[in-house]
């Protein structure tokens, strides 16, 4: 809780960018603003605050599915969601004892759990453990014609994400896995999806760098107007990706997702993920994650996101610790060992 004190004015800044990448988007509210998605409690049940993102974002409109859903179902628990800066402010909010639950991307959760990145001026935060992963937000990285490698951006104009954010992170991973300093070897431009795929419309830039669910409404917009390349991660520097930063989980985007790219398409994903305070009792969150598991249908049905949900995946590509609840419930569907 001390560690708040300390980063309140770099996280106001922060809280402002538009995490887009990080399931938030720029219309997040302010950290401490509390706005509620649908939901229905059962009498005696424990609320759990469960923090998500910007109400325009998906982190909000996921965390609401989830109450509506859910609260149905569990006995002794229930959610409040409520709308906040996404992935750093609700690792924050954990710590503070504000949220108790809350999605976040899992690399940000990882450069928390030990103290680098984009947690580098904070320090080490291990107030929280994981649930599971939810579903993937990959590493987009697209580029005008005549571009057809990740090697081929070298000296070339490249919108990486709003500043500190969890996009640019991604972007100076990839690119230094080809050998190409983010600071010295591109012309960099900061700026958010929509931005990036204007600016590519219009040759004022040449490649961008897009985490987000796949397909992603910019890139769906821009490949309908132009004629735009996918880059491929191939399979040396996803190894090489993935031993480096355990976050990382190969993906393929199908062909067709966008108009002009036909082809199937690797490169890797981080994944949005649900994390819980470690004040949380084990018993909470079994019921919690078991709900979540064995009501996957009911959730899809009222978001597509969580026909991504999956036992198997869910364990994947996390670096931090289980909650007790969570690992009890893995470990009983024989998913961990």
């Amino acid at each position: 809780m001390k560690k708040r004190l300390v980063t309140l004015t770099a996280f106001a800044v922060a809280a402002m960018m538009a995490f887009t990448g990080c399931g938030g988007a720029s219309s997040a509210a302010p950290e401490g603003e509390a706005e509620k998605a649908p939901e229905s409690a059962p009498a005696g049940a424990q609320e759990l605050t469960l923090g998500t993102g910007g109400t325009t974002g998906t982190y909000y409109a996921v965390g609401g599915t989830m109450s509506t859903v859910l609260n149905n179902i569990m006995e002794n628990v229930s959610l409040k969601v409520v709308s906040t800066g996404a992935s750093k402010a609700n690792i924050l909010d954990i710590d503070d004892g504000v949220s108790d639950i809350a999605i976040v991307q899992n690399d940000v959760m990882y450069y928390a759990f030990n103290g680098t990145d984009l947690f580098k001026a904070d320090g080490k935060f291990d107030t929280f453990s994981a649930i599971a992963g939810v579903y993937d937000e990959t590493c987009q990285i697209i580029a005008a014609p005549g571009i057809t490698s990740i090697a081929d951006l070298k000296g070339k104009i490249i919108n990486v994400g709003d500043a500190g954010s969890g996009v640019e992170f991604n972007a100076t991973q990839i690119l230094a896995a080809y050998g190409i300093d983010i600071s010295k070897d591109i012309n960099k431009v900061n700026g958010s999806f929509g931005d990036a795929a204007d600016a590519i419309k219009d040759g004022k830039i040449d490649a961008a760098f897009i985490t987000a669910g796949a397909p992603t409404t910019a890139v769906v917009d821009l490949a309908i107007s132009k004629d735009i390349n996918l880059l491929t991660i191939d399979d040396e520097h996803a190894a090489a990706l993935m031993a480096d930063y355990p976050f990382y989980t190969k993906t393929i985007i199908p062909g067709g997702t966008y108009a002009c790219v036909a082809e199937d398409v690797q490169t890797l994903s981080v994944r949005a993920t649900l994390i819980a305070s470690n004040n949380l009792s084990e018993d909470t969150i079994y019921e919690f994650t078991k709900a979540l598991f064995e009501n996957k249908d009911a959730l899809a049905n009222s978001n597509a996101k969580f026909t991504e949900l999956d036992p198997n995946a869910a364990v994947q590509g996390i670096s931090v610790p289980f909650h007790p609840g969570a690992e009890k419930y893995f470990k009983e569907i024989g998913v961990l060992s």
